[in-house]
């Protein structure tokens, strides 16, 4: 596999998840991805638990891997360099000379006091196509402010309408403050390398993670601005279409979803509870109807889905082709046949802790597919094999910068 991305060059500065999620995108699909760390030090997500313990390595002894790391960081090669020496400096700069892609994801100003901010790094290649990744941008007022992803998803809004009615705020479950700013970088990426095929220029991609959480809540803010009602959380519930949310049943959950104009789901719906009587009543005729009568109907389908286990309504309801699923745990996910038909849980080995199964890319081009092809890097792990092949350095020379603290 190598994937639609081959030959593309990525030195990597990010950390943690925001960063790395982007770069892993663009691994996956075949960019040869170097993630440039401190010495002795590397990525803070490599001290992140839970971790995996491995025993009489050669070469590593006793040890632990972090499986935080592991997720995020397949298909990268390590290596190290001191960008607070100026020999250091120089190295990078060499490097940025020999790639197409940068990605950093400091706060803003911290670059251009390494002295290695873009207008630097453009002037070395004209080429290159540089990626910012900050909380809040490069610009506005609060653009030196530091951020994570907890304070990305209460600023950008969508705590405020996740969650139960009446309740506190509630984090969403995954990253998505992170995670969601790491696949509108790779996009990003992805449309200013295509557009340099026409123009032959880099440019500077500056993406905020705010940014990208408003972006994501299109509908929130269209309600809001339509009705000038202020969105709440509904639980699972859906704010224009009913019934479409969770469900408890004889022995678990389930979620139904009738969506818009479908017409026929509903009476086969109010069929399959034994409810005929709601067919034809004028209040629930469209599933804005039901919306806006969902405390009236919402206690007459959650009594009649109980009597019922999760399977059967889902051989039922699935008969008559309308929209279910069960509510898995992530256990129940790993072991969904599904899930392996497209194989998108894969355990390949690795060198240390003997295996480790990762989460696969969901991209699947028919003709330039890409994949997980090597495990994360141990830190600084191709430092030597990086620096010979890019910069035609001799080994002496290296072991001598190594000895000096510059790598």
């Amino acid at each position: 596999m190598t994937g639609p991305l081959q030959g593309i060059k990525v030195l990597d500065l990010s950390w943690i998840l925001s960063g790395p999620f982007c770069t892993m995108i663009l691994g996956d699909q075949g960019a040869e991805v170097i993630k440039v760390e401190r010495p002795g030090v590397g990525d803070g997500s490599r001290g992140t638990g839970p971790f995996v313990p491995y025993r009489d390595v050669p070469g590593h002894g006793d040890g632990q891997e972090s499986a935080y790391f592991m997720s995020i960081n397949r298909n990268k090669k390590s290596v190290t360099i001191n960008l607070a020496d100026s020999r250091g400096v120089g190295l990078f700069l060499q490097l940025v000379e020999q790639v197409d892609v940068v990605v950093e994801n400091f706060t803003p100003g911290t670059m251009e006091r390494l002295g290695i901010g873009y207008s630097v790094l453009n002037k070395r290649n004209p080429r290159i196509v540089y990626c910012g990744i900050s909380g809040f941008g490069k610009s506005g007022r609060y653009a030196n402010r530091p951020a994570l992803d907890v304070i990305v998803q209460a600023m950008g809004g969508i705590m405020s309408i996740t969650g139960e009615p009446g309740r506190g705020p509630v984090r969403v479950g995954a990253s998505v403050g992170d995670i969601i700013a790491g696949l509108f970088a790779a996009n990003g990426i992805v449309s200013a390398l295509y557009e340099r095929e026409s123009s032959g220029k880099g440019q500077m991609l500056d993406l905020s993670m705010l940014d990208c959480q408003v972006a994501t809540l299109e509908n929130a803010f269209s309600r809001y601005f339509a009705t000038n009602e202020i969105p709440t959380p509904l639980g699972t519930r859906h704010p224009s279409a009913t019934p479409f949310q969770a469900f408890a049943t004889l022995d678990g959950w389930i979620v139904v979803a009738i969506f818009g104009g479908n017409q026929t789901q509903w009476p086969l719906f109010c069929a399959a509870i034994e409810h005929l009587e709601l067919i034809d009543d004028v209040r629930f005729q469209t599933s804005w109807d039901r919306t806006q009568h969902i405390d009236i109907l919402e206690p007459i389908i959650s009594e009649a889905m109980r009597k019922k286990t999760t399977q059967e309504w889902q051989d039922e309801l699935l008969m008559q082709e309308i929209p279910c699923g069960p509510v898995n745990s992530i256990d129940q996910v790993a072991t969904d046949p599904q899930i392996a038909d497209r194989e998108m849980l894969v355990t390949r080995p690795h060198t240390r802790v003997g295996e480790w199964t990762y989460i696969n890319t969901p991209i699947r081009l028919s003709r330039t597919p890409g994949g997980i092809k090597t495990q994360a890097p141990d830190l600084g792990e191709h430092t030597q094999t990086v620096l010979e092949q890019f910069l035609g350095m001799k080994s002496e020379e290296i072991v001598r910068l190594q000895e000096y603290g510059v790598l």
